[in-house]
């Protein structure tokens, strides 16, 4: 069985606080929002019981990255370009519905990201694409070696 604790999305907390009277080592904290991994045993009975669904159980650490095969590394990078290039026309365009438009290609190009594994923090793609952004024209390189070396310091942690 997969070792796993809890943790707890603040913005859908309703601070019923029946996670307070079921966790059985107290790990459960609703003054600051924060369940004390230190004190989980992980046995999600607070998950169970949050009526707002606040509380989710995670795994202690992730399986190693699958490989991909080629198709669909080349269908996600065509589905991202796509994705890039529909975020930049609506850029040019006026309005709301254009901003919006915008964002939204934005947030599915990151998706696509997260989705192929290139930001998973624990994945070596991760540093593979950012070590790549760093040389992309247009692409504020700063950042990128900014987020290597996070990368680096949380690894050290």
């Amino acid at each position: 069985m997969i070792k796993k604790f809890a943790v707890r999305n603040i913005r859908l907390c309703t601070k019923d606080c029946l996670c307070l009277y079921i966790c059985p080592t107290g790990a459960t904290d609703t003054e600051n929002s924060i369940i004390d991994v230190s004190r989980c045993i992980g046995c999600g009975d607070c998950a169970d019981a949050c009526p707002s669904g606040s509380i989710s159980m995670v795994p202690v650490g992730y399986p190693p990255q699958q490989e991909k095969a080629e198709s669909v590394v080349n269908a996600l990078n065509l589905l991202l370009r796509s994705k890039t290039e529909q975020e930049s026309i609506a850029a040019g365009l006026p309005g709301k519905l254009a901003l919006a438009i915008e964002r939204s290609n934005q947030i599915m190009a990151e998706d696509i990201i997260r989705e192929a594994g290139y930001m998973l923090p624990q994945s070596e793609n991760v540093r593979d694409f950012l070590k790549s952004l760093q040389q992309s024209e247009g692409f504020p390189s700063d950042k990128a070696r900014r987020l290597l070396e996070l990368l680096s310091e949380n690894e050290e942690k």
